[in-house]
């Protein structure tokens, strides 16, 4: 849904911005891990196990506010071509925020390494155990990774653009969260 409005709700900015956190995070521990054989590396995986279903639930509540709330409109002079790749663009991110975390979780399952969440409290194996299925989800997870990166540094150019050379109000729509903001909900 997209309505009138100029910036996003509240809730999806705050969100927005806790997630962008928590991915980068997950996305420098991720190169961290992959680069060290020292006993920094079962730190790093403690961290990361945890962050990443953070994430899945975060991505899961972002959709739902997505849903609920929509989205403000771009810019009615904006290029066809840009209004698509924004729209694909954020298919992608939701799309990635949800399957990384799934991925690693069935990667885990598939090596029979449990998912710790913190002291005792595991998650279930989602997959059986399989070292082929291991050896996929691995090379799935380390890839998409650097796509998710990718995304993430266009994520950033469009928005300088937009901030810098049209300064057409897109950055301002997730921007920050002012204390003169209202609580916003579509009319359906």
């Amino acid at each position: 849904m997209t309505t009138t409005r100029t910036r996003f709700a509240v809730p999806q900015r705050i969100l927005h911005w806790l997630m962008a956190i928590c991915i980068l995070s997950m996305l420098f521990i991720g190169v961290g891990m992959v680069s060290t054989i020292t006993t920094k590396y079962l730190t790093l995986v403690q961290i990361h196990k945890p962050l990443g279903i953070a994430i899945l639930v975060l991505a899961l509540i972002r959709l739902a506010l997505r849903l609920y709330y929509g989205a403000p409109a771009l810019p009615a002079d904006l290029p066809t071509p840009m209004k698509l790749a924004a729209e694909l663009s954020q298919y992608i991110f939701y799309a990635l925020m949800i399957a990384m975390p799934l991925i690693g979780w069935a990667m885990l399952s598939a090596a029979e390494y449990p998912v710790v969440l913190f002291g005792s409290v595991h998650l279930p194996s989602i997959l059986p155990v399989s070292p082929s299925l291991h050896t996929l989800l691995w090379h799935a997870h380390y890839y998409l990774a650097f796509a998710f990166f990718g995304l993430i540094l266009m994520h950033v150019s469009a928005i300088l653009f937009h901030k810098l050379v049209r300064n057409d109000g897109v950055f301002e729509a997730m921007a920050s969260v002012s204390t003169d903001d209202q609580p916003e909900r579509p009319t359906h």
